[in-house]
């Protein structure tokens, strides 16, 4: 397997972006949060999704060239534009605005409408946190992955959400997460790794578990019928509460923006035509609620005390929600961004449509 640097892992992506004809300052921005989240570990949202990417592009779906814009600003709050472009850009623009208004405000709130899949939730509420502030994140999605409760069809998407806080001795507090059981692309990462699925990801038509990871592929991406089950397995009360976790984020990061809602949209949508992916993006000041430092030093003694726990493996140690990306991020700096010899080929190929040289090296 290729364990491949940042720098190149970077550099690979913004080739590509440029081939496709994206402007300079949006290519720059998205191999940015690509990268960021190949060394956070969350593979099934960094360069594994050129493919995808190329695929809309081509199609027209995705007009690559097309800068985000701002289409109405009113007190703490505001409405961005995608453009119908990489929903990079627009969320690191919205995210950072969101703070923007905080600061003056106290909070801040940012929808974002026709934009196009933004990579990992959680690499946007960590802009709100490294800059001082609480930040909360809602996206809608395209794909229709998740079988609802009661339900013998997929309906809604993983639709993500995030949070992040900073802390003042400890790492910032980032929760970053999908309403399903686990992300669709996900299940796409194990099938590059040929690994067999956990029991409880995915559900046949008739409601099965799907341990391979080909097959369970399959019916995330390709068959009508199964799909991801809802954050809480097949359990009854926890599918039920997923399911409705699902649709929340769905209210925010679709509804309330103008996002288009997958099912429907399914019965207009042309080949051609963008999918309207939705974004919601909100930030607060601590410093408004009180005095200033107060809220981090709470939030380092809360962590304190989960580190302290009583652990069940001593060699283990208890871990905070955004620990384990910063580990792995130190880890993947050191030793390599891994990529599988499924992924590699595919970048080859990748690489070869857009007449752009293939650049992922080794870690030294």
């Amino acid at each position: 397997m290729l364990l491949a640097t940042a720098a190149s892992v970077r550099a690979q992506c913004l080739a590509v972006l440029r081939a496709w004809g994206m402007p300079e300052d949006l290519a720059q921005t998205t191999a940015d949060i690509m990268t960021e989240t190949d060394l956070m570990g969350v593979d099934s949202h960094g360069i594994s999704m050129l493919m995808a990417y190329e695929d809309m592009v081509k199609r027209g779906q995705i007009r690559i060239a097309n800068p985000p814009t701002v289409l109405r600003q009113h007190g703490a709050t505001a409405q961005l534009d995608g453009g119908d472009g990489l929903g990079h850009p627009v969320s690191v623009m919205g995210m950072n605005m969101a703070v923007d208004l905080a600061a003056e405000h106290g909070v801040g709130v940012v929808g974002v409408v026709n934009s196009h899949h933004f990579g990992a939730a959680g690499a946007y509420a960590r802009i709100a946190s490294r800059r001082g502030f609480i930040g909360m994140v809602a996206s809608s999605t395209r794909g229709v992955l998740m079988v609802p409760t009661g339900a013998a069809e997929p309906i809604l998407g993983t639709n993500p959400w995030a949070f992040s806080a900073p802390a003042g001795r400890n790492n910032d507090f980032v929760l970053d997460m999908a309403t399903t059981t686990v992300a669709g692309n996900k299940v796409k990462v194990y099938h590059l790794n040929d690994k067999p699925l956990p029991e409880g990801w995915v559900v046949d038509g008739d409601g099965k578990p799907v341990r391979d990871s080909h097959e369970g592929n399959d019916y995330v991406f390709k068959h009508a019928e199964g799909g991801i089950t809802p954050l809480g397995g097949t359990n009854a009360m926890g599918s039920h509460k997923g399911y409705g976790l699902a649709m929340m984020v769905h209210i925010l990061g679709g509804a309330l923006v103008g996002a288009s809602f997958s099912p429907i949209r399914n019965k207009t949508q042309k080949g051609d035509e963008p999918n309207n992916i939705g974004h919601f993006f909100l930030a607060l000041k601590p410093d408004v609620f009180r005095a200033p430092g107060l809220f981090e030093a709470d939030l380092d003694d809360a962590i304190d005390v989960l580190h302290g726990a009583k652990r069940a493996n001593p060699e283990k140690p208890v871990l905070v929600a955004g620990e384990p990306e910063d580990a792995m991020r130190a880890e993947r700096l050191d030793k390599g961004i891994p990529i599988p010899p499924a992924l590699e080929s595919l970048l080859r190929d990748v690489c070869q449509r857009a007449d752009t040289p293939f650049i992922l090296r080794p870690n030294a």
